[in-house]
């Protein structure tokens, strides 16, 4: 292409395509200067101006926004770092497109209320230092002022979710309604209530073992599969071997008060939000999901119940 070459605006639309108004607004912003002007007083463009015009109209193709394309044809900043800092951009509104998406799709589901779809849009919308604050408010009203002896350092560690820099969907519906579920007061009162047993249960006993529904579905699960009915006879030495651990557990005898004890814990523990929390963190964690405890506590509740004379709740 010869450097004296000199091109109107109608000659770089029909070399581009781009319409004359587009190109008349970029060279009115200074992005695509003339080179000069014509003895009729037109703008002419020479074959730099040319060249000039296929990057301004690439980033602008890629959404870059004029105040950083003049950056960039005026050499200020290079079409990689461009290119990196858009890609950054777009990173962060697709993330925002996703958590809409999630908000979205858990108030058509629920059939939500105005408010209820704006506390959650909140919630999901949350940067990660909003997000740990949330999470570790609740956490400190579960564990403040027990006892660090019973463990819950690694209870606490194994209750936090942590989103990732870049979820999939999944994990950002997860986040949602995890949040969600952290300012319900009767989900917070209840992991309060199984932290103080969990930390009673530990009381004066030296070592961190296994809690009470560890103790009964590693007993339990054997019966269960063979399809042992929890409140007949058969059941009885199943019953014995589970409270029996859970006496060694505590550090008190096999009576029926420690019964009446296992019975208490299991049935806060059966409360079908603990086992929803648990889901949602495996999901946001991107960890397997984990096998429900629901037939297990059932189980076990019923035989407890047969046994010591408790009503159902």
């Amino acid at each position: 292409m010869d450097d004296q070459t000199r091109y109107s605006i109608g000659d770089l639309a029909r070399r581009t395509g781009l319409p004359v108004r587009t190109i008349r607004f970029w060279s009115d912003r200074g992005l695509v200067p003339p080179t000069d002007r014509g003895p009729s007083g037109h703008r002419r463009y020479d074959a730099e101006a040319a060249n000039r015009l296929d990057l301004v109209r690439t980033l602008r193709e890629l959404g870059v926004d004029l105040p950083t394309v003049r950056r960039a044809v005026q050499r200020e900043i290079s079409f990689p770092e461009v290119a990196a800092a858009h890609a950054d951009a777009l990173t962060a509104q697709i993330r925002s497109l996703r958590l809409r998406r999630a908000v979205l799709t858990l108030v058509a589901r629920r059939g939500s209320t105005v408010a209820q779809a704006d506390l959650m849009h909140r919630l999901a919308g949350l940067a990660e230092a909003q997000r740990r604050r949330l999470v570790d408010d609740l956490l400190d009203a579960t564990f403040t002022d027990l006892p660090t002896e019973a463990g819950f350092a690694g209870i606490r560690r194994s209750l936090t979710p942590d989103l990732p820099d870049d979820p999939d969907d999944a994990q950002v519906e997860a986040w949602a309604e995890l949040a969600e579920l952290t300012l319900d007061p009767e989900f917070r009162a209840l992991l309060r209530r199984l932290a103080e047993q969990h930390a009673a249960d530990r009381a004066g006993t030296p070592g961190v073992r296994r809690d009470a529904v560890a103790v009964v579905a590693h007993q339990v699960g054997p019966a269960l599969a063979a399809g042992v009915d929890p409140t007949s006879p058969r059941a009885d030495p199943v019953v014995a071997a589970a409270t029996d651990r859970y006496a060694r557990l505590c550090g008190r005898p096999d009576d029926a008060d420690l019964r009446r004890r296992l019975l208490d814990r299991l049935e806060s523990a059966t409360d079908p939000r603990r086992e929803r929390y648990e889901h949602l963190l495996s999901v946001v964690n991107g960890w397997p999901p984990g096998e429900s405890l629901t037939p297990l506590l059932d189980w076990s509740i019923r035989a407890l119940r047969a046994r010591t004379g408790a009503a159902a709740g």
